[in-house]
């Protein structure tokens, strides 16, 4: 592919460097982003065919060093993917602006750049096993030549051409100017509505109708509604309630856009050290008996005071009738869960199969079929365990194995083994900052500490004396608690802090501590102003 000849800033004009440094930079970014949305169209017309922004993306989460996810998701929370790919977007319009400055002397280099970057993205999706390697390789190489191709065109506009002027010097025609802007403009424009395009064609390539027909056991006599569970009197503005709806409910995970599992094909197959390897499809799993509880889920990056983590009702297998019909070795340590992404979790044998708890594969959510972005058509549920090492989502297989043989994916990442949740509390109402009128303000909050359950919260105020405050009925002791605290607030800057105590005795430390390697540490402390 041939480029253009090679132009020459310094005879291009009489108008500052600077303003042509940054036209060129405009006519690199416009370029680089032409060929990124030209990607994502393409992965969106045609099924195989990746993302190349979503491919960088999930290769930079894979290899990514220690301590990177919990400075991500510390930052930006569930918004961390959102968050994740406007960076690289942003990380490749600043490689634009370079290749725009160096394509005047060197367009072949600046043409290498690109082809470079656009193979560089379909190496990186090469991981990803629903990719065919020839369609993919063909929409890199149009994705590359469509930057290739602009480039030096509009690197041929924003330098203009050079006419002697009176005083034998070069002038920049004002049309030269507005013709960049014009076109590149255009041409910015329509590469946003192509990529926006490109990325709903592939959302909708992948997100299938979810089918309405899933099993649902009924209600046990004994356990409560969601709208019983908690009294009247902890019913608080702002306050979390003790059922978190399915669409409010926190999300972590390493699927930049959730798996599309179709039900009619799935299966669950259960091998490693085991007497028989089984497989079942969705029909046979379901058709096996059912159970429901409530469960307290929490991601090991919750800070303290954070929100990554909820409760909900789970409707599905046990796991242990499961893991029975294939037989599990004597010397097996770790239930290895997989995702049909290739996403892996790690858990204890003798955590799965302590009968004081139930672990269960989940096909249902409150009611209602898993949604996709938590799991469908199955995941796990493992009460007392951070999700990064039990909680698989979009569960294709259960494999018995050793820790001393394979890690789990967060494991090698620098994030513990074996991660039971910590004892946690957080003030919801006030909240921080809050200005309040004196007098009797509720405090209130959630504090859990699945699966142990929590026998008291206390609020202390100033650090002061530690006053107990009023309980929820729990629904089990893998299930939070809401906690209200009656305060008499006189005038004046306040500090708040709560801690619980779980239900084995144990006093939440007040100890602080980062999230990683298995869980943040410490007491939730807000300041209010009291008026």
């Amino acid at each position: 592919m041939s480029t253009s000849r090679v132009l020459d800033p310094a005879r291009a004009g009489s108008g500052p460097a600077p303003r042509l440094g940054l036209r060129l930079a405009f006519a690199g970014v416009v370029a680089v982003g032409a060929a990124l949305a030209t990607g994502e169209l393409l992965a969106g017309l045609l099924p195989g065919v990746p993302s190349p922004l979503l491919a960088v993306a999930r290769f930079i989460v894979d290899i990514q060093p220690p301590g990177a996810k919990d400075l991500v998701v510390g930052l930006f929370g569930t918004a961390d993917k959102l968050a994740f790919q406007v960076l690289i977007v942003l990380v490749a319009l600043a490689v634009g602006v370079v290749l725009g400055r160096l394509a005047p002397k060197r367009p072949a280099a600046a043409a290498a750049a690109i082809a470079l970057f656009a193979g560089a993205g379909f190496a990186a999706s090469l991981r990803d096993p629903a990719v065919g390697v020839p369609l993919s390789a063909a929409a890199a190489a149009i994705e590359a030549a469509v930057g290739i191709w602009l480039l030096p065109r509009l690197v041929s506009i924003a330098v203009g051409p050079a006419g002697p002027t009176a005083a034998g010097t070069a002038a920049m025609p004002n049309w030269a100017r507005r013709s960049l802007l014009q076109t590149g403009g255009a041409i910015a424009v329509g590469s946003v509505a192509v990529g926006l395009v490109g990325r709903w064609l592939l959302e909708k390539q992948l997100s299938p109708a979810t089918p309405s027909d899933v099993p649902l056991a009924p209600v046990p006599a004994n356990l409560p509604s969601g709208a019983d569970l908690a009294t009247a009197d902890l019913t608080q503005a702002g306050l979390t309630p003790i059922v978190v709806p399915n669409g409010s409910f926190y999300r972590i995970d390493t699927a930049f856009i959730p798996p599309s599992v179709d039900r009619s094909s799935w299966s669950l197959v259960v091998g490693g050290m085991v007497d028989r390897e089984i497989t079942l499809t969705y029909d046979e799993l379901v058709a096996m008996p059912f159970v429901e509880q409530y469960v307290t889920i929490a991601c090991v990056s919750n800070v303290v005071g954070g929100n990554l983590v909820g409760n909900a009702k789970w409707t599905g297998v046990r796991l242990r009738d499961v893991l029975g019909m294939a037989g599990i070795h004597a010397d097996a340590d770790q239930l290895i869960g997989e995702s049909v992404d290739g996403f892996t979790a790690g858990m204890p044998v003798e955590w799965v199969m302590d009968q004081s708890r139930t672990p269960m594969i989940a096909v249902a959510m409150n009611d209602a079929p898993l949604p996709r972005e938590h799991g469908y058509p199955a995941r796990l549920i493992i009460p007392g365990l951070y999700g990064y090492v039990s909680a698989t989502k979009w569960l294709s297989k259960l494999t018995l194995t050793r820790f001393d043989q394979v890690e789990g994916f967060w494991v090698p990442l620098g994030w513990a083994q074996k991660a039971p949740i910590l004892t946690q509390s957080r003030i919801d109402v006030p909240h921080d900052g809050a200005n309040v009128k004196a007098g009797h303000v509720p405090v209130a909050g959630v504090a859990w500490a699945p699966d142990r359950g929590i026998s008291a919260v206390q609020v202390s105020i100033d650090g002061g004396d530690w006053a107990a405050a009023k309980l929820s009925t729990p629904i089990s002791k893998a299930t939070w608690v809401q906690w209200l605290y009656d305060w008499d607030a006189a005038a004046g800057s306040h500090t708040i802090e709560v801690r619980a105590t779980d239900g084995t005795g144990d006093v939440q430390t007040d100890q602080l501590s980062n999230p990683a390697p298995d869980g943040a540490r410490g007491h939730h402390t807000i300041r209010v102003s009291v008026g």
